[in-house]
């Protein structure tokens, strides 16, 4: 731009006010990249964006008020005239190369987010393709396991209620899993029973050193998610901080006011630490590549181990 405009002439006029204006060009742009503004204008931030371009639109406009040097005629008229033209020229090419700057920084940003997103989708896509291949690996014959199941559950009833109840929450898991393999969204009440379900399993089989507290409220039953966007947090409060020989305590809370999903557990680290280290960013990576292709910009995931207590706090915008 500086070749192509009257900005190559500047130099002449005052080196100082040329360097000074590349360099807010130059810092225009890279300003811009840095700040993201694809990401604020597709998250509705309205706001903060407005504040950017005022900032922008003043700093330009200072820059435009640079005190340059008169220009020296014979006749004084002439002199403040050709000035004021020269001025009034400068300030134009000023206020056009950064419009290009910000077109063309705008452009190149949305390019590279375009292509972030679809880079995203691509290894949620590829997840979700070998999930399912290793699904219809693992079913084989979903009538016949059933069918099998409902054998195996005749021969435990009148054995144990226990092991009756313990039955039938794996029967009832089995089948959501089963029915919501090929689903992409679910009523999220449906999603809060196999959590349930699944917790009253595992008490099932630990003892009474592991304490469960599980906070559960939603105002709208029929909201709809993904299926199975908490069970990696779920399970891995009971792989890694539930025990049968010391007391512990697994908090797991699931809140929906106003669209807004709040999903929070915090457990102490019991066993595996070093399994524990190795194999959870492997997970936290999967859901949070998940959730950014579901929920781009809707969604805050923080995840933080405290004095070998372990708490995820998750967020999601419905809306």
């Amino acid at each position: 731009m500086v070749v192509l405009s009257q900005a190559q002439s500047w130099w002449a006029v005052s080196p100082a006010f040329t360097c000074v204006a590349l360099a807010y060009f130059y810092g225009s742009y890279f300003v811009i990249k840095a700040v993201r503004l694809p990401e604020l204008i597709l998250s509705k931030s309205y706001y903060r964006l407005i504040g950017i371009i005022l900032a922008f639109i003043i700093l330009t406009y200072l820059i435009t008020l640079y005190p340059l040097p008169k220009m020296d005629f014979v006749i004084p008229s002439m002199s403040e005239y050709q000035t004021r033209v020269r001025n009034y020229n400068i300030k134009i090419t000023v206020w056009f190369i950064f419009s290009v700057i910000v077109c063309y920084s705008l452009t190149v940003a949305f390019i590279k987010e375009l292509y972030r997103r679809r880079l995203l989708q691509s290894i949620v896509e590829n997840q979700r393709d070998k999930a399912e291949l290793a699904l219809f690996k693992a079913q084989i014959n979903p009538h016949f396991l059933f069918n099998t199941l409902n054998s195996i559950y005749s021969l435990v009833v009148g054995t144990s209620q226990k092991a009756e109840d313990a039955f039938i929450k794996f029967t009832d898991l089995l089948k959501y899993t089963y029915v919501t393999a090929e689903k992409d969204s679910v009523k999220i009440v449906d999603e809060i029973n196999y959590i349930t379900n699944y917790i009253d399993l595992q008490l099932i089989r630990l003892n009474d050193r592991t304490k469960v507290i599980w906070d559960c409220y939603v105002d709208d039953e029929a909201k709809i998610i993904p299926p199975m966007i908490f069970l990696t947090f779920v399970e891995n409060t009971f792989k890694y901080g539930s025990s049968t020989s010391q007391n512990c305590d697994i908090m797991i809370k699931l809140h929906l006011c106003k669209g807004v999903v709040v999903f929070e557990t915090e457990n102490r680290i019991m066993k595996h630490s070093d399994e524990f280290r190795e194999n959870m960013p492997i997970g936290i990576n999967n859901c949070r590549n998940r959730l950014s292709v579901l929920f781009p910009d809707q969604y805050t995931l923080d995840i933080k181990e405290e004095d070998g207590v372990f708490k995820v706090h998750l967020q999601i915008n419905l809306n």
